[in-house]
């Protein structure tokens, strides 16, 4: 489902003459469905650099990056929104939404984008806002001005409203409580169930030895 094959990335400083600065060399990896790889490796290794490369947000130096047989490298921009749409899900650490949108509408989006019955998409977020222990009452507030752990469980409801073929996952325990983090773990743990293909970052180490499958460091990318 998602294959890294000689992957390669340099970031270029514009505003000091173009100078590059590689980050990342051959790097390599496949996810099979209902697979769970977790990315490791030390701060500023080149973990949420891979992962925004496979969603398509980094440009790809060199290499192959295949989801569902789309390679996010050669893809055009509205090949990889489809992609997004449809395939490919990612649950980031931090809420980017609209203000003032309500937080019930912000988790519907994504099954309203694919066409789904208003009156269903809302029933699904109002599930999952229950499951993750958003109170009623908030539901059609802006999730803008809630906590940083009410934040990230939106955010996660958002990212499994749609069940997608593919997931990434950056760091989705941070900042919960034993109650809501063992409800999220249980989300992925379905998620793998059903046959989802998941690139995650846990720093929490008893989440990624509970839910992966094998672990990549991502040092062995390493430029020489």
């Amino acid at each position: 489902m998602i294959r890294v094959e000689g992957v390669g990335k340099d970031f270029v400083l514009h505003n000091q003459g173009g100078t590059a600065i590689p980050v990342m060399e051959r790097a390599e990896l496949e996810v099979a469905p209902g697979e769970c790889v977790a990315l490791t490796g030390a701060s500023g290794a080149g973990k949420s650099t891979l992962m925004r490369m496979i969603y398509g947000n980094y440009r790809v130096g060199r290499g192959v990056i295949a989801v569902d047989g789309l390679d996010v490298a050669q893809a055009a921009p509205r090949e990889i929104l489809e992609l997004r749409r449809w395939t490919l899900g990612y649950v980031s650490q931090f809420l980017r939404v609209l203000p003032r949108v309500p937080t019930v509408e912000v988790v519907a989006e994504p099954l309203l984008a694919l066409g789904v019955d208003e009156g269903e998409a809302q029933s699904r977020a109002e599930a999952l806002l229950t499951r993750l222990n958003i109170p009623e009452r908030l539901w059609t507030l802006s999730p803008t001005t809630f906590s940083g752990g009410e934040q990230q469980r939106v955010n996660i409801a958002r990212g499994f409203a749609h069940e997608y073929p593919a997931l990434l996952l950056d760091e989705p325990t941070a900042s919960l409580d034993a109650a809501n983090r063992e409800e999220v773990l249980t989300l992925i743990e379905e998620a793998k169930a059903r046959g989802a293909a998941i690139v995650g970052i846990f720093h929490d180490v008893a989440a990624r030895q509970r839910l992966a499958d094998r672990e990549v460091d991502v040092t062995a990318f390493a430029p020489a």
